[in-house]
């Protein structure tokens, strides 16, 4: 049996989850989201808990327990408190804007790379460096953040480019002369 996927989840104060066949929806002080689970799942609510159960011993019925259990557990916690992501921008003359919604990105291009965020999602620049993506869907939020990084993912050479706050990028040796090297 799934460690993770046999735990109850706790439904605080504020919100509410509505299960109606394979679909459950999360409301909270933040939004709403919805997802489909899929056949094999059982989603039960008792006494302020949900319960995510199999029906069945199939390989892939026990791999969904668990995933499905942590992706109401991430629902319930969005509603709640959101996601963020952070990104920062490391380079000479690499900066980020606002325009409007969208976000504006002059990484070293011929042009500047401009991201609409999807709904739901919100982009704020704090400084020209600084990139927050915040939102409900946690996936989303990730998926957000990763297309921004892949704009200009940190070269290992000098380590420009746009990274996830607090990542390392591990530098290799540039090209080494030879020295003492006699031309024959």
């Amino acid at each position: 049996m799934s460690r993770i996927g046999k735990k109850p989840i706790e439904i605080p104060k504020g919100v509410e989850i509505k299960i109606e066949g394979h679909k459950i929806t999360v409301k909270g002080p933040k939004g709403s989201i919805s997802r489909e689970v899929r056949n094999g799942i059982k989603l039960s609510q008792k006494d302020g808990k949900v319960l995510v159960e199999r029906s069945g011993e199939t390989k892939e019925v026990r791999a969904l327990h668990g995933l499905y259990r942590a992706l109401i557990a991430n629902m319930v916690s969005g509603v709640t408190d959101g996601f963020t992501r952070n990104l920062e921008i490391i380079g000479v003359g690499y900066k980020a804007a606002k325009q409007g919604k969208n976000l504006v990105l002059n990484v070293g291009y011929s042009h500047p790379v401009e991201i609409a965020p999807p709904e739901g999602i919100d982009i704020q620049v704090d400084g020209q460096t600084k990139i927050k993506v915040l939102g409900i869907d946690k996936e989303m939020v990730g998926q957000v953040a990763s297309n921004i990084r892949e704009v200009r993912p940190p070269e290992p050479y000098k380590g420009k480019g746009i990274r996830y706050f607090g990542e390392v990028v591990r530098k290799k040796a540039g090209k080494v002369a030879k020295v003492g090297a006699a031309a024959a």
